[in-house]
C-alpha cells in the first residue's frame, strides 16, 4: 500500500515530467509480457523517451492540476505514461512502432503543445518523417532542377563533340 506521503511524491514527479516534455503518451499495455516491456522501454530509451506505469488516479490528479486544453483522453485498462523532452515525432513513431508489432499495446492519446490529443492525432504525429529526413528532402527537391540542366547541358557538349 502507498502512504499519502509516496502518493504526493508521485504526483508531484509526473506534474514536473509533464511540464518539461514536448509530448507524452498514454498507452494502455494490457496483455504486454515483461520481454515486450523490456523491448519497448529500450526502444524508447533510444529515442530520449521514458516509459513510467502508475495508477491512473495518481496521473489524473497530475493532469487535472495541469491546464491543458481540450478534453483528457479516456484511460480504459492498464495504462502507462511514455514521455520524452526531446523530438516528440521520433518518440511517438517508436511507440506506434511498436504498437503496429505488438497488438497488445493500444495508444489512447496524449498532451502535445499544451493541449490534450487522441489517438488519431499521436498516430499522425508519428507519420511524419523526422527533421533529418524532411531536410534531405527539401534539398533533393531544391537540387532537382540543377541537376536536371547539368545533366542535359552535359549531354549537348557531347552531341558537339561527335
Amino acid at each position: 500500500m502507498i502512504t499519502k506521503q509516496q502518493k504526493s511524491e508521485i504526483i508531484d514527479n509526473i506534474k514536473k515530467d509533464v511540464k518539461k516534455s514536448s509530448i507524452v503518451m498514454f498507452a494502455n499495455f494490457h496483455g504486454l509480457n515483461v520481454k515486450l516491456v523490456s523491448e519497448l522501454r529500450k526502444l524508447l530509451r533510444q529515442v530520449g523517451a521514458k516509459y513510467f506505469v502508475t495508477r491512473k488516479t495518481l496521473v489524473k490528479k497530475a493532469l487535472e492540476a495541469s491546464s491543458f486544453e481540450g478534453e483528457m483522453p479516456g484511460m480504459e485498462g492498464e495504462t502507462a505514461m511514455v514521455y520524452t523532452d526531446g523530438d516528440p515525432l521520433s518518440s511517438a513513431s517508436a511507440l506506434n512502432n511498436f504498437a503496429k508489432k505488438n497488438k497488445f499495446l493500444k495508444i489512447l492519446g496524449g498532451v502535445f503543445e499544451s493541449r490534450y490529443i487522441g489517438a488519431d492525432r499521436v498516430i499522425a504525429l508519428a507519420s511524419i518523417p523526422s527533421r533529418e529526413v524532411l531536410l534531405s528532402q527539401i534539398l533533393n527537391i531544391i537540387s532537382s532542377p540543377k541537376r536536371g540542366l547539368v545533366v542535359a547541358l552535359a549531354e549537348i557538349a557531347k552531341k558537339k563533340q561527335n
